[in-house]
């Protein structure tokens, strides 16, 4: 008989059991738990691996991309899988076996099956997609079982939660990494590579976000609306800043010589999603009945210690085409994604005070990165930038060679989602950003993601 796990069974079982489930309120967190931590612990480079045996928790859409990619990359076996829902484990198990793998172990008995995984002695690096309040939980069991640990975005939800994956990470000397999926947009890396070499001259300000009507999926109650809404429904805050954040962060070298200062939080009205319920439910219907706290547009300003601007936008309830608002500004000159990419840089663009087409720049910047992977990646989710940073974790293991990101780049990108929380109930108070780092990030460390290793 299929098990079927419905929303009020999901938070039932969450409120039961007390496991981070951080819309509880996030805003009692310790923000400035860093003048009490201890000292800055290095995370040593781990030994190279033969093969990489992983165990997956969460295997619904974004889980079950990363198994196909996961599949394709030499060197990466699936040893098991798990999720609440047992029909996603069989899937995940006949995709593994069907492309001549050994058929992984599954768990699905509880919503805690996942500590019986992190407790195998035949894993070495723990991936979840879970929901959000799942992603601590799980990376933290990884860790003190002796295994890497990656987690979907955002990697943590509460500041405490923060500070608890930096102290395992460090006491444990295992990696936690947040898979930002965007520090790999083709177009994201060609401006990366494009700053790395000087085209902008000094960066002085920048702008991103995540900008994506889901309204239809916060109301799907056979996917993520099973617990997605009810964070809408509990807080107000910048709830995904990484999309945008990640690539803005490689850009600006933040934990590598620069870091974030402080920043302040604006919300506005709150009307989309109800106005959607009316309008596909109708005015009598529950779903117009039920009530909103997240603002429809969610503005952050940060400023960085060596001075630069950031604009972050979270925007998400409202009818909209789908963008990240990328654009990269420096003393000479700038670049912007969407709607389409337009690039402008003093003395070298044919038009004074003109956009022009990125065209003629894209054989000269592609980042070597995806110069290599672009045909691998073919197939792979969001244009294959999700295969690129599966592939790009697994050959780092493969080789013992430092990882893109750290678990440094995790929690300071996660933090801006607690902090606007703050701010904004706060009405609008300025916030300096806690270092997680303890004062590593003034050290010039080069980016790993800019060294091709294959």
């Amino acid at each position: 008989m299929k098990k079927r796990f419905n929303r009020r069974d999901f938070i039932k079982t969450v409120a039961a059991t007390g496991v981070g489930f951080a819309i509880s309120d996030p805003l009692l967190a310790s923000v400035q738990r860093d003048f009490q931590s201890s000292a800055f612990k290095a995370i040593p480079i781990a030994p190279p691996m033969d093969k990489v045996r992983i165990g997956y928790v969460g295997v619904g859409l974004q889980g079950t991309s990363h198994v196909e990619n996961l599949l394709k990359i030499q060197g990466a076996e699936i040893v098991a899988v798990c999720d609440i829902v047992e029909s996603r484990v069989k899937r995940a198990q006949d995709m593994v076996e069907q492309a001549g793998f050994k058929r992984p172990d599954g768990y699905s008995k509880t919503a805690f099956d996942w500590q019986r995984l992190c407790e195998r002695n035949d894993v070495d690096l723990v991936f979840t997609a879970t929901p959000w309040q799942w992603h601590v939980p799980i990376c933290l069991a990884a860790m003190n079982n002796g295994k890497h640990a990656a987690t979907e975005v955002p990697a943590a939800i509460s500041m405490d939660e923060c500070w608890e994956l930096v102290e395992t990470s460090e006491k444990t000397g295992k990696y936690c990494i947040m898979m930002e999926n965007c520090n790999y947009d083709k177009v994201e890396m060609m401006i990366l590579n494009m700053v790395k070499k000087g085209l902008f001259g000094e960066l002085v300000h920048a702008e991103c976000g995540y900008l994506h009507d889901l309204r239809g999926v916060k109301h799907d109650m056979d996917g993520e609306g099973v617990w997605r809404r009810d964070f809408s429904m509990r807080s107000n805050g910048d709830f995904y800043p990484t999309h945008g954040l990640g690539p803005v962060m490689q850009c600006m070298d933040i934990n590598r010589g620069n870091y974030f200062d402080y920043m302040v939080t604006y919300g506005s009205k709150t009307r989309g999603l109800h106005d959607y319920a009316v309008n596909r439910f109708g005015p009598d219907s529950a779903e117009a009945r039920e009530k909103f706290m997240l603002s429809d547009v969610v503005t952050t300003l940060i400023r960085t210690m060596n001075g630069e601007t950031i604009v972050v936008t979270h925007d998400t309830s409202l009818p909209r085409p789908y963008s990240r608002n990328i654009l990269v500004q420096g003393t000479k000159g700038l670049i912007r994604k969407y709607p389409e990419p337009k690039i402008y840089i003093e003395g070298v663009s044919k038009t004074d005070d003109q956009w022009e087409p990125i065209n003629e720049y894209m054989d000269k910047y592609q980042h070597p990165v995806w110069v290599d992977l672009e045909v691998a990646s073919k197939g792979g989710g969001h244009g294959g930038m999700d295969f690129i940073e599966d592939y790009r974790l697994v050959n780092a293991l493969l080789k013992g060679i430092e990882p893109d990101m750290d678990v440094y780049d995790a929690v300071v990108m996660s933090a801006v989602r607690v902090l606007s929380e703050k701010s904004i109930a706060k009405e609008g108070k300025t916030l300096k950003f806690p270092d997680f780092t303890r004062g590593m990030w003034k050290k010039s460390r080069e980016l790993p993601v800019m060294q091709l290793t294959r």
